[in-house]
């Protein structure tokens, strides 16, 4: 494989400097103005979460409450589809009537969608993988570029978005197995982007590109190396850091006012033996605030110190403006994969309250009020035992885990409506089983160690709750699993998709089912929406990995579903 990173001419880079400093930006560039304010654009859906603070909620309401019963699929696109097993889990991007969509082999197409009823692609750009990474959540925008990442080798690719041309393409291959599979986040004039891999044994990082080369210009790990502020809480003999995982797979968010970037991690490495690495193994199952500028680290709050049972927490941090015990305040909320929602301080960090969402968890008996830590952790312990109810060991190795391994809430992201000020938490219900084997154990744990089951059928909940007291308000039961992630509008309306092919509509007062459609292949990726010429549309990619299908252990009636990747656009 060619590594490209410094593709653009010295002659190309010091004129896009001068016309960034010098020229008003062209008509169609997507500017940092326009990605601050993107509530003033509602028609488009310029980044990952459509804007930074991620509430992934969408101002467009000419789909309602009234009309949405009358919602019909209006054109389909087929992508990707050269293996048998592909998921797509991208949120499509929308600029004026064309979409920007990513496949799992991170080929990037560009589809025009100006005539409302076809969906045309225009032209594709191919990163050539190698072979086929975990999966790919999708693309940004800057200026005249579509940003995109690609594994195998591990790269961020700039690429024209008129004529599907390579701009740049930077390389950021630096262990074997790193992977990109989170859609980057355009800041100002950098990338940032999240490695992942960290389940195959990856030290993972946070970086910032420039947006114009593609240079690299910061690039700092999640788990500390020996000496670094963290270490300490790698206390193994087995230079486990090395290893330690910490992955960022999912997409953070970005507070312009505050100038900070803020960040999941994912769980340590080895997965389930934390025998081979006590301690608390900082960064990891943690939200972590970055400077963009600098890349120092601003402040950190861990979950779930020395986890044992994958609950990461790299999923994304919600930032909302509201009134908390009648204060103004900004706040940053997650809803963990471990069950419990968290709402924090957004200048400082700090813990302000965490509630149960999930009616069955096992691992903890609570959330202490004051530290925001489980209550029976014990900072003097080397391995944390928690309950007692999950740890398993040796001499007992398999464990009933509530939440299953996946959560509660995971990559499918919640929503937050500012106008109902209530956020929607799409959950898995399920309990399911893990049992240790040391015959498939390995330092770097690449799923070994343990094998784990699904016991029971994998249903799913979707939960109203308020993230200024943790309160639940609604919760509505659905007997098939959701991977996809919720939308929230000014309609009134929450859209998400299932894994038996319904795409559904609900209250989002009530979560009253108002309008649903099965499609006949499951969902992996969130809902957005897009307008054109005034026209409101609804758009979701099907695809479902492997793990997700085999959700489907227990559901008999999807025993002989077909997997396809498609993009559907639904309107009025």
């Amino acid at each position: 494989m060619i590594d490209r990173a410094h593709i653009p001419s010295i002659r190309y880079l010091l004129l896009a400097g001068a016309m960034l400093v010098s020229a008003p930006a062209a008509a169609g560039e997507v500017t940092p103005d326009r990605l601050i304010n993107a509530d003033k654009e509602p028609q488009n859906w310029l980044m990952n979460h459509r804007t930074y603070d991620s509430q992934r909620y969408s101002p467009l309401d000419t789909i309602n409450k009234d009309n949405v019963k009358n919602l019909k699929l209006v054109y389909a696109v087929a992508l990707g589809g050269t293996t048998a097993n592909e998921n797509l889990e991208a949120t499509p991007l929308a600029e004026d009537g064309f979409l920007y969509v990513v496949d799992q082999w991170g080929v990037l197409y560009k589809i025009d969608g100006r005539s409302g009823d076809v969906g045309r692609i225009l032209w594709t750009m191919d990163p050539h993988q190698e072979k086929l990474p975990l999966t790919n959540r999708g693309a940004a925008l800057w200026g005249n570029l579509v940003i995109t990442v690609a594994s195998y080798p591990a790269r961020v690719i700039a690429t024209d978005k008129d004529n599907g041309k390579v701009v740049w393409e930077t390389n950021l291959n630096d262990q074997t197995d790193v992977q990109l599979t989170a859609a980057p986040l355009v800041v100002k004039d950098k990338i940032i982007v999240g490695a992942a891999g960290g389940d195959r044994g990856v030290r993972d990082w946070i970086a910032a590109l420039d947006a114009a080369s593609g240079k690299l210009i910061w690039r700092n790990y999640v788990i500390p190396a020996p000496g670094e502020p963290g270490s300490e809480t790698w206390k193994d003999k087995n230079n486990a850091w090395q290893v330690g995982g910490g992955a960022m797979w999912v997409t953070g968010s970005y507070d312009p006012a505050t100038n900070q970037v803020i960040w999941g991690t994912g769980n340590p490495v080895p997965m389930f033996d934390p025998t081979y690495r006590p301690g608390d193994n900082l960064y990891t199952d943690s939200v972590i605030s970055w400077n963009p500028d600098s890349g120092k680290m601003n402040w950190y709050f861990q979950y779930v110190p020395g986890d044992m049972w994958d609950y990461d927490a790299a999923h994304s941090h919600i930032l909302i403006d509201g009134t908390r015990n009648g204060q103004q305040v900004k706040v940053i909320t997650h809803s963990a994969r471990n069950g419990f929602l968290y709402t924090f301080e957004r200048d400082n960090g700090q813990f302000l309250l965490a509630k149960p969402y999930l009616s069955n968890i096992r691992w903890t008996k609570g959330i202490d009020a004051e530290s925001g830590k489980p209550v029976e952790y014990d900072p003097k312990k080397d391995i944390q035992v928690y309950s007692g109810q999950q740890n398993q060991t040796l001499a007992d190795p398999t464990k009933k885990l509530c939440p299953a391994m996946s959560g509660g809430n995971n990559f499918w992201p919640s929503a937050y409506s500012p106008k109902t000020k209530l956020l929607y938490i799409p959950s898995m219900s399920s309990c399911n089983e893990l049992t240790l084997d040391p015959s498939l154990s390995n330092k770097a744990g690449d799923w070994k160690g343990a094998r784990f089951h699904n016991i029971e059928r994998n249903d799913s909940d979707i939960i109203a709750a308020d993230p200024m007291t943790g309160q639940i308000k609604t919760t509505i039961h659905i007997p098939y699993p959701n991977n996809s992630g919720v939308l929230a509008t000014a309609g009134g309306i929450v859209f998400t998709g299932f894994t038996d092919g319904t795409f559904a509509a609900y209250d989002d007062t009530t979560l009253q089912q108002l309008w649903k459609i099965n499609v006949g292949t499951g969902f992996d990726a969130p809902p957005m929406t897009f307008a054109v010429n005034g026209k409101q549309y609804v758009a979701i990619l099907s695809g479902l990995s492997k793990i997700a299908q085999r959700r489907h252990d227990f559901t008999p009636e999807l025993k002989n579903e077909r997997n396809q990747t498609m993009l559907f656009v639904f309107g009025l």
